[in-house]
């Protein structure tokens, strides 16, 4: 993919393919060497996008176009009838075509793939819950664009845990896991955590299917917490069963990084997570992968009942989950009463919001950076229209058509 990154008279530019799209005048811009491979096109002096358009949120898709500048900012957005397209003005889409905000991934797991596929298929942002240090560290976007053909990355760095507890006894031994076994300890994780400028901070209360893993004690959750805060970092929690929910809300964490999955959730308990405002993390594909879906999905019911936001994730990397938009996790959230465009809005300005994404606002607005898809029919018609998008508009680049 060829980035054109966001220059300093962007708004410039945007006003004048603005009077381009009204005049019809010849707007001249200068071109880009296009990287190497099959995938990447530069937008030259633009590109317009026809189709039924939903900008985002509570907005009503309706037939209209969007113009991106050559900056990747979005230039003109609207009816099809209130915005005149020059000639020359390169068109994608048309009849049947659907153009929305990208998705963002609000839990995968980079360590085991995904990273080059996330972007062509939908996922313009993830946010990685869990691996070594040097892996999170160079998949990290910071404050920069990211590198060509690949999404937004913000990253956990490892993952705060008992020591001898889950996930360094399985799949976390290498390097995954970072053992607090005390309060001090627990500080002193999250102080090298933030200086190694990690995007959020997550730790595990996981028992094991017998309850026999090692947990972190509520000293130690709540000396996480703390410490994350003073850093000005949120902490994203690990729990499944009622007893380490509670843990983490009784200790302050800001998010829960699953539905629970392990037993149903009181309704006291569903009403102390909806009064405390923390979101969770839907991951409810690959809990019916595993044989668990029925209790993690009358939580999420319940849950959103509740008015818990839910928030769309995947857990990439884990069993039942591919790289790209998943249609079955958003008909697994829309399952949870949200309906299908309720799922859509927690892909995309829900988990855009989430602590440690950056530059993924979840909406198409004039004179923002797109981060924008071309699909081939309405996704609230037909998800599976998420499997193959035309095109992926993101960071000033391009990618269309989409090899897979």
């Amino acid at each position: 993919m060829v980035r054109v990154p966001p220059q300093p008279g962007w708004r410039a530019a945007a006003r004048g393919l603005g009077a381009l799209l009204v005049t019809g005048s010849r707007l001249v811009r200068p071109t880009r060497a296009t990287r190497s491979g099959g995938a990447a096109t530069e937008l030259g002096r633009g590109v317009a996008l026809r189709g039924t358009v939903w900008p985002g949120g509570a907005a009503e898709a309706y037939d209209g176009v969007v113009v991106v500048a050559p900056d990747g900012r979005i230039a003109a957005i609207g009816p099809a009838g209130a915005i005149r397209l020059p000639s020359g003005l390169r068109v994608l889409g048309g009849a049947g075509s659907w153009i929305g905000p990208g998705v963002v991934d609000a839990h995968v797991h980079l360590a085991f793939g995904g990273l080059e596929e996330a972007l062509r298929g939908g996922v313009v942002g993830v946010r990685d819950r869990g691996a070594p240090r040097t892996q999170a560290l160079r998949w990290r976007t910071g404050h920069r664009l990211p590198p060509a053909g690949r999404p937004y990355v913000g990253v956990a760095g490892p993952m705060l845990a008992a020591p001898g507890g889950y996930p360094s006894r399985s799949w976390g031994a290498a390097g995954f896991a970072s053992f607090v076994a005390t309060p001090a300890a627990a500080r002193q994780a999250v102080r090298h955590l933030a200086g190694d400028g990690v995007d959020l901070v997550k730790i595990v209360l996981e028992p094991g299917t017998e309850r026999r893993w090692p947990v972190p004690p509520p000293a130690v959750v709540r000396a996480v917490v703390e410490a994350a805060h003073d850093a000005g970092l949120k902490v994203v929690a690990h729990a499944l069963t009622a007893e380490t929910v509670a843990r983490a809300v009784d200790a302050g964490v800001d998010e829960l990084a699953h539905t629970p999955s392990s037993e149903r959730l009181p309704e006291a308990l569903v009403d102390r997570v909806a009064a405390a405002g923390v979101p969770v993390v839907s991951t409810l594909q690959t809990f019916f992968s595993g044989g668990v879906g029925r209790e993690a999905a009358a939580n999420a019911a319940a849950l959103h009942r509740a008015g818990v936001p839910l928030v769309y994730g995947t857990d990439l990397g884990n069993a039942g989950t591919r790289p790209g938009v998943d249609p079955r996790e958003l008909d697994r959230i829309a399952d949870a009463g949200l309906g299908r465009l309720g799922a859509l809005r927690a892909a995309t300005e829900r988990s855009g919001a989430v602590a440690g994404v950056r530059g993924r606002s979840g909406r198409l607005v004039r004179g923002e950076p797109a981060a924008l898809v071309l699909l081939a029919g309405d996704p609230l018609v037909e998800p599976g229209v998420w499997r193959r998008p035309r095109a992926v508009l993101c960071d000033g680049g391009l990618r269309e058509p989409l090899p897979f």
